[in-house]
């Protein structure tokens, strides 16, 4: 291995990839050093069961953040496909099995569908006032995620909304939800975008800042279908990296680095080591810690249980809408305001929700590819399963036994909606709990995010700075423990690449 590069990038997750390219771009020369045999991280389509040729996007799933800037700078060749069905979330109504259906684009069935709920007309016209200002902020913050971080009060400015601002930024998220919808079950759906990938209360700003990162994605906030499959984006990252000569060493794990005022070094397991100007983390920033032997962020667990599963068909619901509208979005069940509220607080005080929040999609009804044409002719479908409100500490003294417990209540949660137990059209499943998340792919205590996210801005008081940074000016931040870090961006490995190449100047 040669000793000495430019830059040294810890981990070959998307946002390291994306890292790298901008700066072999630039003229630098760039070494990835990937501790697993594969790169990708959580980004990697994998043949989940032995028996059958399909590949699922085992951890990542969706794509709402990675901008098109992005996708054009590195010459991509990689396709988001969107979903017409936004969600669905049935419910029980005077005995009835009914269901909140809504649509991407705003039409008359879901129209009609609020107005089974709510038949005074108040909810669908609150919808449509709350999501079309949230749509304006969007837009106007979203380009700010590829440029140094804005301070509070130029990024307040800059969009100009100080209503919107109190309630996205200032004040709990459950506070307007709660303000604007009259409903359990619509107050519910607007919640859950605050609560995947964060175990915490509606009236904790950590909820806000998760649901504003939902939310501002490439200025829409729409979330879409990987063609292919995540696999697929990493090895478009994979191609275009090494096309701009990158240097992608597998198998290579970090044991430590040390720095200079003049240069770094990273020490690999087996004590070689290599020199190089700066280093870039990949890893989360409490792995980070440890290479450097100081002390790690405090931040919250994670808290999702990750369930995937492959279908013999769909299964039909007692309320009659077709399946295959149903679940081509995300499918709600049991979220309603009162029930994550009530479950936050059964989870945090040590015990699996009796009610497990959960919600799901079909990546094979909007994009079958990612299953062998034998699977496809014969009708079977691929689902995706979050249960929210499983926070690591629950399985930390029984994994095993608790994954058991939780898979039985998660598929007790759908059964109800159901005219037919799920049990009888499933192939095949696989059960992934926070714990297992750290262990596969190095996600301290299963958080999807790293660490605690934060908001897009810096405090008026703080230096300027690409929100990279850490503590020593030759080690960067280019993972999802970034400011403005976080699903499947390349945010981070954009803006710590604009980081290092400003540092030479």
């Amino acid at each position: 291995m040669p000793h000495n590069y430019d830059v040294a990038i810890i981990g070959g997750g998307h946002n390291g990839l994306v890292a790298a390219t901008y700066l072999a771009k630039a003229g630098k020369s760039v070494v990835i050093l990937e501790a697993n045999s594969e790169i990708g991280g959580a980004t990697t389509s994998v043949r989940a069961f032995a028996e059958y040729d399909a590949y699922l996007s085992r951890y990542s799933y969706l794509v709402s953040l990675l901008p098109d800037q992005i996708v054009r700078d590195l010459g991509l060749n990689f396709e988001c496909i969107s979903r017409d069905v936004s969600s669905y979330t049935p419910y029980r109504h005077n005995g009835k099995d009914l269901g909140l259906y809504v649509a991407r684009q705003w039409d008359q069935q879901t129209e009609d569908s609020f107005l089974a709920l709510d038949p005074s007309g108040k909810e669908w016209l609150a919808w449509q006032d709350f999501y079309n200002e949230i749509a304006i902020f969007a837009e106007k913050i979203a380009p700010t995620m590829l440029k140094p971080l804005p301070t509070r009060s130029e990024l307040q400015a800059l969009i100009g909304m100080p209503e919107v601002w109190k309630y996205l930024i200032e004040e709990p998220i459950g506070n307007v939800i709660q303000n604007r919808f009259a409903n359990d079950i619509v107050q519910g759906v607007v919640l859950t975008d605050a609560l995947i990938g964060t175990f915490a209360s509606a009236f904790h700003l950590q909820a806000n800042i998760c649901f504003l990162y939902h939310l501002i994605g490439n200025g829409t906030g729409e979330w879409k279908v990987p063609r292919g499959g995540m696999g697929a984006l990493v090895k478009e990252l994979e191609r275009v990296a090494l096309e701009a000569g990158v240097t992608i060493k597998v198998n290579s794990r970090v044991k430590s680095v040390k720095t200079t005022a003049n240069k770094a070094t990273v020490i690999l397991e087996g004590d070689a080591e290599l020199t190089c100007d700066y280093i870039l983390s990949n890893a989360a920033p409490q792995t980070l810690a440890q290479l450097r032997e100081t002390q790690p962020p405090q931040s919250l667990e994670g808290s999702q249980l990750k369930i995937n599963i492959l279908l013999k068909a769909l299964p039909q619901l007692k309320s009659g809408i077709d399946p295959r509208l149903a679940f081509a979005g995300t499918f709600h069940a049991n979220e309603s305001f009162s029930t994550f509220e009530a479950e936050f607080s059964n989870a945090n005080s040590g015990n699996l929700p009796s009610k497990l929040p959960i919600e799901m999609y079909c990546h094979t009804l909007t994009d079958p590819s990612i299953l062998s044409v034998e699977l496809q002719e014969k009708g079977y479908q691929t689902l995706t399963i979050f249960g929210l409100h499983t926070p690591a500490t629950l399985f930390d003294l029984d994994n095993e036994g608790v994954k058991k417990r939780a898979l039985t209540a998660a598929l007790e949660s759908l059964n109800q909606y159901l005219v037919e137990p799920i049990e009888n059209v499933i192939a095949a499943i696989e059960v992934k709990s926070p714990l297992d998340i750290e262990g596969d792919v190095g996600l301290p205590r299963g958080n999807i995010f790293h660490k605690d996210l934060s908001f897009p801005f810096r405090e008026d008081n703080q230096l300027p700075g690409w929100g990279v940074e850490t503590d020593d000016p030759r080690i960067f931040i280019c993972g999802a423990g970034a400011i403005r870090g976080g699903g499947v961006s390349g945010i981070p490995g954009h803006n710590a690449a604009m980081a290092v190449l400003e540092s030479y100047k």
